[in-house]
């Protein structure tokens, strides 16, 4: 079993037994996504595949959360941002805007690249690069900056 799913089920334990039911039910979303893709795949998930999910609810609750405030509907938007913030304990410390600056100049420079059309020269290494640690919206929005 991977650490970090292992983490998820002592985690899941603690929540049960300090009776904090929205962590409990947060953690208990994700193990069911990650029992189903094991089910469906017929493999262990090893930590980067655990990553890799976070990483996508992480997304979809951002997209819920925006449309929850543009509904008006702040107590959904809280709740989805409440748990993303649970989400986001189990993932790698992210790189700062300045690490991730500097990682996408040294792409720049490797690839040539002098326009906004040349990016995709670009976001492939850093993504790469940066895998699990950095977002790829954040980079995409660091790397137009450097090329405008």
């Amino acid at each position: 079993m991977s650490q970090l799913k292992a983490k998820l089920q002592d985690d899941l334990k603690e929540a049960m037994k300090s009776k904090d039911n929205f962590k409990r039910d947060a953690i208990r979303f994700l193990m069911s996504a990650l029992k189903q893709i094991e089910v469906d795949e017929r493999k262990e998930l090893s930590d980067a595949d655990i990553i890799k999910i976070i990483q996508k609810s992480l997304k979809q609750r951002d997209d819920a959360a925006s449309a929850f405030k543009e509904a008006h509907r702040m107590d959904l938007y809280d709740k989805e941002v409440a748990e993303a913030t649970i989400l986001k304990s189990y993932l790698p410390q992210q790189l700062s805007d300045e690490e991730l600056t500097i990682i996408v100049q040294k792409h720049i420079q490797l690839s040539n690249a002098t326009t906004l059309k040349e990016i995709g020269k670009i976001m492939a290494g850093v993504l790469a690069e940066c895998e699990g640690v950095a977002d790829g919206k954040r980079i995409n929005a660091i790397a137009k900056e450097l090329l405008a």
